[in-house]
């Protein structure tokens, strides 16, 4: 390994773990509330204070009831995202240390989205509702269209730094960060956080065509715990792209741990002002893209950083 030593943190460092990552998803939250708010004509304040009007409305609302609904899973489903989104951010370096030093750190973050695709499901199959069993089955082919890709994105910073270590693919980049010779593979990566974030362009598994498919049938601390786990992962993806390709800590002046969480807030910050001007699309376009030209463009880019590998050495 290089000059960059990543320190085991205890256990005691997830709750705040958790707290930095829900705050840092609220003020995304906020971001978008504020750029809806100003794009229909209402005062930006209002955008901003979205977030907690929302989950004070929630928690006042009593949860639904469907007939014949396993309730069991419903809920295992519902709450997952939010627990999946903090067991992908436990393998992330805050400067010198981590929760996890996993030496299969980017294996652990790509497991745990897999984990998603069930609780995505789950949360669809639950209500036995149409909306949400449409809605779910929706996720799980759109699923299918970004998850190969972002395989491959993940080897990608993987091969370039000989390690499956996330702390090693951080010390890789103090020359170059990955971004820079790696841009498909980072593209292809954010694409895919926005895909299992159920978010933005790839919202459709709980489009308004199926009355809001897997979020259909929830409300009340459901819907908010759903709501919640989205922006979660959607942050905990962020800040796993900032680790594998913008250098994790790196930088001047600042400490490295304020590095990460304030190139996580940028990365953020771009996706919610990005997503402002994009329509959803639908997974069978998704699909036909996904295979056909990003995957084979993906390969493209670890073909080539293996040649550059092998050559270096």
């Amino acid at each position: 390994m290089s000059n960059v030593e990543v320190v085991e943190a205890s256990a005691g460092w997830v709750p705040l773990a958790a707290v930095v990552l829900l705050a840092t998803a609220t003020a995304a939250a906020s971001l978008d509330g504020a750029l809806a708010a100003r794009a229909e004509g209402r005062p930006i304040s209002q955008g901003l204070q979205m977030p907690w009007a929302e989950t004070a409305r929630l928690f006042r609302q009593r949860r639904r009831t469907t007939l014949a609904a396993d309730v069991l899973l419903w809920r295992v489903g519902v709450a997952a995202l939010l627990v999946m989104a903090l067991m992908k951010v436990v393998v992330i370096p805050l400067g010198r240390w981590t929760i996890g030093d996993l030496s299969v750190g980017v294996v652990w973050f790509n497991a745990m989205d897999v984990v998603v695709w069930a609780a995505v499901w789950l949360a669809g199959w639950g209500p036995n509702s149409a909306h949400s069993l449409v809605g779910g089955y929706r996720f799980l082919s759109q699923a299918l269209a970004y998850e190969l890709p972002l395989m491959f994105a993940l080897t990608a910073p993987a091969v370039g730094a000989g390690s499956l270590r996330v702390g090693d693919v951080v010390a890789a980049q103090q020359g170059l960060w990955f971004v820079v010779w790696m841009p498909v593979a980072f593209l292809v990566f954010m694409a895919a956080v926005v895909g299992f974030s159920v978010w933005g362009p790839l919202s459709t598994p709980a489009g308004v065509d199926l009355a809001g498919g897997v979020f259909a049938e929830t409300s009340g601390v459901d819907r908010w715990l759903l709501l919640t786990g989205r922006w979660a992962l959607l942050t905990a993806g962020a800040a796993f792209g900032v680790t594998l390709f913008w250098g994790g800590g790196a930088g001047p002046l600042l400490p490295p741990w304020l590095w990460v969480l304030v190139k996580t807030a940028v990365l953020l910050a771009a996706l919610v002002v990005v997503r402002r001007g994009l329509p959803a699309l639908r997974p069978a376009r998704v699909i036909e893209v996904a295979w056909l030209v990003v995957l084979p463009l993906v390969l493209l880019q670890v073909l080539l950083i293996s040649v550059v590998v092998v050559v270096r050495s």
